[in-house]
């Protein structure tokens, strides 16, 4: 069997991973003014890192908001499109190995997939992602650098910002602690630093998709979610869920290359013949 290439195409960048034999190729990522030119970016690059040859391609999988415009086989390679949150379920299922999941795939907004014995579904979503801390911060801080934004992040202080449970009460409440967040930007009554007012637009963006994650479980008897995209691996991700994890009594895991996970999926589409659409 060759290699088979599961591909994200998003709107400026696509991300790219491949198994042979069921193990990951060095997986690669490219942004580029268009879905278009990150494509074949990424698809170049990936060959070349990996130093493989296009005879060793047995299949390519796309997925991902960017894949709708395209419409033709990738090098005269069999190419096919899946849909995005099959793959967003069965790579979650891949690097977790649980049965019983909500992948929370973390884009510009954030769609919620519930795997179990039923199948893969998606649940719902919300419209807050990586998109709204861009644009937030856009607003309030003069940059949409998302590099720029989480360094500043990491120098700001979250009790400045956000009114906590110790600031409104002299004793815990049922199974929030003191410092569980009351109100996002609750505190701010004047002046505060660039630093304090990105850690407040991230920590609300992370809180919000944890929260609409773990609402969407109820009922369901499904306590563990699976963080996918790349805003799973900001370093306040890791903070936020321990937080949640005590608060709700749930487990959140961040898998080493959550930011691939939907092309890895895409590719299991194809190995376990699932239902896709050839081009």
């Amino acid at each position: 069997m060759g290699i088979v290439l599961g591909i994200d195409v998003g709107g400026s960048t696509t991300k790219i991973i491949g198994l042979e034999n069921e193990k990951m190729k060095l997986p690669v990522s490219v942004k580029a003014s268009d879905p278009v030119a990150s494509l074949f970016g990424a698809f170049g690059k990936f060959m070349y890192e990996n130093q493989v040859g296009l005879d060793e391609i047995e299949h390519i999988m796309i997925t991902g908001v960017g894949s709708s415009g395209v419409s033709q086989k990738l090098y005269g390679l069999p190419t096919s499109r899946a849909d995005e949150f099959i793959a967003d379920g069965l790579g979650g299922k891949y690097f977790t190995g649980l049965d019983r999941q909500i992948v929370v795939s973390m884009g510009t907004g954030t769609s919620l997939v519930q795997v179990d014995e039923n199948g893969i579904r998606h649940i719902g979503g919300i419209g807050v992602g990586g998109g709204t801390i861009v644009g937030l911060s856009s607003l309030m801080l003069g940059t949409h650098n998302m590099a720029e934004i989480i360094a500043m992040a990491e120098q700001g202080d979250i009790t400045r910002i956000d009114l906590q449970i110790k600031d409104i009460s002299h004793e815990e409440l049922t199974d929030l602690p003191m410092e569980a967040t009351a109100s996002n930007f609750g505190k701010v009554r004047g002046t505060v630093s660039h630093e304090d007012i990105a850690v407040g637009i991230v920590n609300m963006v992370l809180q919000c998709i944890g929260k609409a994650a773990v609402l969407s479980s109820l009922n369901s008897g499904i306590r563990d979610f699976v963080l996918i995209g790349n805003l799973a691996k900001l370093p306040q991700s890791v903070q936020v869920t321990k937080d949640f994890e005590k608060m709700f009594h749930v487990r959140f895991h961040i898998p080493e290359y959550a930011e691939y996970s939907t092309a890895l999926g895409a590719a299991l589409v194809y190995l376990n013949d699932m239902e896709y659409v050839s081009l």
